[in-house]
């Protein structure tokens, strides 16, 4: 136990050697577990309207599970840029910089070797709202073919309620920087089927329509009149099955949604109700949109913790972030980080009681 009343022990090693360490947090209503493997939040323990805790996040049981190229992702952080950059390159300032193709002719979530997949520098903290966690990574320059030392440094803090994640981010040389976390939710406990009865309320007007690849074609579309308006909270099976070109596109929910921002940040534009255990999530963030997916991926393959199937539609997805393809998409508010700024967003994962 450290002095700062988080738990620390060792999660294994890389392939190469490299220790891996997993950090426990708990703020006694909550409580979370977080690797320095790829940052990744391997427990999220939330209770239930009676007060009985369950992990609520998809995951493996040991760090072999998280290095195997079948995980989707779960529960880590994502960089350089989270979601899709069309064509797997985009021009700043006058230079074209080629990047992984490892989505298709896309490029996905920061490429072959994301910051999922780099151990994180940890320091542990006590904070007056609760428990945190400080991780760093110093990305050099053209790493993954992108331009500038990227000097980054994620927080996770766990308080009464919510788990709250800051991020923040320097360069040497103009880039391009969209971070988030790629948590896998089902609220009525991780491995206990699917999350199409859960009712999901996003406060957004608009979506990015996409073509072939989930790129977006850079039309804000209305949600008004479509399977995608979930301004009223909506059961996510009611339509994800219509026959709508978009849904036909994504397989089901796989889009972002342009947050209503009004009054101060963070924003709270989701809530997330589960029927049975009668959890609910709120989530808040300063940023200007919000990946909605819907496990549509998920294949019933992935044995996760204790031995669990994840079927089809296992989970749920709200990946905080500027839109995908923004690079290529002048149109979109800017991901570009130059010398002397800062990359500063805050996202909020609340489970009120």
């Amino acid at each position: 136990m450290s002095e700062q009343g988080i738990e620390k022990r060792s999660f294994g090693a890389l392939p190469d050697g490299t220790p891996v360490d997993l950090y426990a947090l708990s703020s006694g209503r909550l409580a979370a577990s977080i690797a320095t493997y790829g940052g990744t939040v391997i427990t999220l323990e939330v209770p239930d309207a009676k007060g009985r805790r369950a992990d609520v996040v998809l995951g493996f049981d040991d760090l072999a599970g998280y290095l195997q190229p079948e995980n989707p992702y779960f529960s880590a952080l994502i960089g350089r840029f989270g979601n899709r950059i069309g064509g797997a390159q985009f021009t700043l300032d006058g230079r074209t910089y080629p990047l992984a193709a490892n989505d298709g002719e896309n490029h996905l979530h920061g490429g072959l070797r994301g910051f999922d997949k780099v151990v994180w520098t940890a320091r542990p903290q006590r904070t007056p709202r609760g428990p945190a966690l400080e991780l760093s990574y110093a990305s050099p320059d053209g790493e993954e073919g992108y331009p500038g030392k990227l000097s980054v440094t994620v927080t996770y803090t766990l308080t009464e309620d919510a788990l709250q994640i800051d991020y923040g981010a320097t360069t040497d040389a103009p880039t391009v920087c969209n971070l988030t976390n790629h948590a896998y939710f089902n609220l009525e406990g991780e491995g206990n089927g699917d999350i199409l009865d859960h009712r999901v309320q996003l406060q957004a007007e608009r979506f990015t329509e996409v073509r072939a690849g989930c790129i977006p074609t850079g039309v804000l579309r209305p949600v008004e009149g479509t399977p995608f308006d979930f301004r009223r909270p909506t059961r996510i099976g009611d339509r994800i099955g219509a026959p709508f070109e978009q849904l036909e596109l994504g397989i089901g929910y796989d889009h972002n949604w342009v947050l209503d921002r009004t009054g101060a940040p963070p924003w709270c534009f989701a809530r997330v109700e589960a029927p049975r255990s009668g959890r609910v999530m709120e989530v808040l963030t300063t940023e200007p949109g919000v990946q909605f997916y819907t496990g549509n991926h998920l294949d019933g393959k992935l044995v996760g913790k204790g031995g669990k199937v994840y079927p089809h539609r296992g989970a749920l997805c709200l990946e905080t972030q500027h839109f995908p393809d923004s690079p290529n998409q002048p149109q979109f508010p800017s991901t570009v980080l130059r010398p002397g700024e800062r990359y500063a967003t805050t996202t909020i994962y609340r489970f009120p009681g």
